[in-house]
């Protein structure tokens, strides 16, 4: 079992304090889920709701990059941090 579990309601790692889920834990649940990358995209779906409910204030859209957006990249371009304000060409998109 991972100690890079999240700590809610604040959404951290309990194993080093990064945004949740930090890179440690993505690796770890890219490996985990490697045969099922829709289930992987399920099972973070379900936390991504729970943080947006504790965390009415996040962006839907860097609350999906944090939790979801990732699964869909490969490992090697992934970002190191987690975006938590939209990009000033997102803001122009949706606003």
């Amino acid at each position: 079992m991972t100690v890079h579990g999240p700590v809610m309601p604040i959404w951290r790692c309990g194993g080093c304090d990064l945004p949740w889920p930090c890179p440690t834990r993505r690796r770890e649940l890219r490996a985990e889920y490697a045969d099922a990358p829709v289930s992987l995209a399920l099972y973070l779906g379900a936390y991504l709701i729970q943080a947006a409910e504790d965390m009415p204030w996040a962006p839907a859209g860097a609350l999906h990059r944090r939790f979801i957006g990732w699964t869909r990249q490969p490992p090697d371009t992934q970002q190191r941090g987690t975006a938590t304000m939209p990009t000033e060409t997102e803001h122009r998109q949706t606003g």
